[in-house]
């Protein structure tokens, strides 16, 4: 036997089909995580839809009082 033969054939086939299993389940955890990520951004966009909405409707009485520019969203939202 050489050094580059492997000692037990099916013993490096095992494992190569155990990594292939692996990368087959961890691509499929990403692309459900992408998934995710991509719901929650839609739902974190709607909601700051939503409370810019209200912060323009505000409350018709109430005289505009001085702002902060701490409570300010940042520009890149």
């Amino acid at each position: 036997m050489t050094a580059t033969t492997p000692s037990h054939p099916d013993a490096t086939e095992h494992r190569l089909t155990e990594l292939e299993i692996k990368a087959s389940y961890a691509d499929d955890l990403l692309d459900t995580l992408n998934q995710l990520v991509a719901r929650q951004q839609e739902q974190i966009d709607l909601l700051l839809r939503e409370v810019s909405r209200l912060r323009q409707r505000g409350e018709p009485e109430a005289a505009p009082a001085a702002r902060d520019p701490r409570d300010e969203l940042p520009p890149h939202y």
